[in-house]
């Protein structure tokens, strides 16, 4: 028996996509405010049009490469319509007798979709061209891995704030909201959620029981060894995620300074502290270089969580690979190395930074650490770590612990 769609809710996925590609907001954004548009839908209309929302996104070039259309140029309505037609039909929806999915070839069924895959890997897996042939320069076969783990959804994942709970607990917590977590392997702080609704409306997140974090990005915060009482800088601090658990990591006691170029994100990682119990943190807008001047030799522990690529996260993220640009990398690798040139100064001797970012390249990666090395002595690493999407089914990271001698 075929699935039902319901007119409504097709009408917020192309309305979704148009703010996406038109308009060029941020994915999770537009979803958010067509879902904010109507109150009336439930938990699951609202997965409807955010699953079928990503979808689309996320196999943008070969639903385009099904339609006989170009990806770069044809964004218009008409066109998302039919990509969400054969989208749909991907997925075992009969196709109701709508005007707007009229267009589709009567052929595009199951069966002509998988006869018609396409052999070439860009297209295959949905990406674009130049992207494709860079990351494959880098990382070689394991490239055709890391892309297919990444274009399956993602799992959600929270980290338990053990200042104010414990797993059990919460998994006990979220259970009466019919909310079903298991334990990750390897990552003390991290449940996976096997069964989900609506997080955010929990009495448990309320009371700061929980953040949402991927399971990779809880690998950083540990892997900078904080203690109780230091004076940690999380420079790059963006929302906050990672410097809330590092004062977590710190039971409160000590400082961490969160530094950020944006005032408003420093704000929202105010409130989030709040909530989480949390008042060791003190948030600091970086307004030039002397903000960082200022600060030469005062860390004990410093985390470079810098801009990237984003190559790791494309699974979180997936519209992010239609919006980059060749250009940017090499922009974005400079930023990287002129980051970690500058603010290393504010490690004190014999204290430790962390350099880490959310992509799986080389060149951004181990790379920039080795360049850094070569022309700063007095600094030795320690331990580095990858984490690759297809073993671990997290988002891709890198992270590299250096001390300062």
């Amino acid at each position: 028996m075929h699935k039902r769609i319901h007119r409504p809710l097709a009408q917020a996925v192309v309305e979704t996509l148009h703010q996406i590609f038109s308009e060029n907001r941020k994915a999770d954004r537009a979803i958010q405010a067509v879902l904010k548009s109507n109150r009336k839908w439930g938990s699951k209309d609202r997965a409807f049009i955010a699953l079928n929302s990503y979808e689309i996104v996320r196999w943008w070039r070969l639903l385009h490469h099904y339609n006989g259309s170009d990806y770069e140029i044809h964004k218009d309505k008409a066109t998302l319509w039919r990509l969400l037609g054969i989208s749909l039909t991907r997925e075992g929806y009969a196709l109701p007798d709508w005007p707007e999915f009229a267009s589709i070839d009567k052929k595009v069924d199951l069966n002509y979709l998988k006869e018609a895959r396409p052999t070439e890997r860009a297209v295959l897996q949905s990406i674009p061209d130049w992207m494709d042939r860079q990351a494959f320069a880098a990382i070689g076969e394991k490239w055709s891995t890391e892309l297919a783990a990444m274009n399956t959804p993602a799992s959600v994942f929270l980290r338990v704030n053990e200042l104010n709970t414990n797993h059990s607990d919460l998994k006990l917590s979220l259970l009466k909201e019919k909310i079903e977590t298991e334990k990750v392997a390897g990552v003390p702080s991290a449940l996976r959620v096997t069964l989900r609704k609506n997080l955010f409306a929990t009495p448990a997140f309320k009371k700061g029981f929980f953040e949402v974090q991927d399971a990779g990005s809880q690998q950083i915060a540990p892997f900078l060894e904080v203690a109780p009482g230091l004076r940690v800088i999380d420079a790059c601090a963006g929302a906050g995620g990672k410097t809330l658990h590092l004062a977590t990591l710190m039971k409160n006691k000590g400082s961490v300074i969160a530094m950020d170029i944006h005032e408003w994100k420093l704000k929202e990682l105010k409130l989030r502290a709040r909530r989480n119990g949390i008042h060791n943190i003190e948030g600091r807008v970086i307004e030039s270089s002397k903000t960082i001047k200022r600060l030469t030799e005062k860390a004990d522990r410093l985390l470079l969580d810098v801009p990237c690529s984003g190559l790791g996260v494309l699974r979180r993220n997936p519209d992010s690979k239609w919006k980059m640009r060749p250009e940017f990398l090499a922009e974005v690798k400079n930023i990287q190395a002129d980051i970690l040139q500058r603010y290393s100064k504010m490690v004190k001797p014999g204290g430790k930074m962390v350099y880490a970012t959310c992509s799986i390249l080389p060149e951004e990666n181990e790379l920039q650490v080795q360049k850094f090395l070569a022309e700063h002595e007095n600094f030795v690493l320690e331990k580095e770590q990858h984490i690759s999407p297809a073993e671990s089914g997290f988002d891709g990271f890198y992270m590299a612990r250096l001390s300062k001698a």
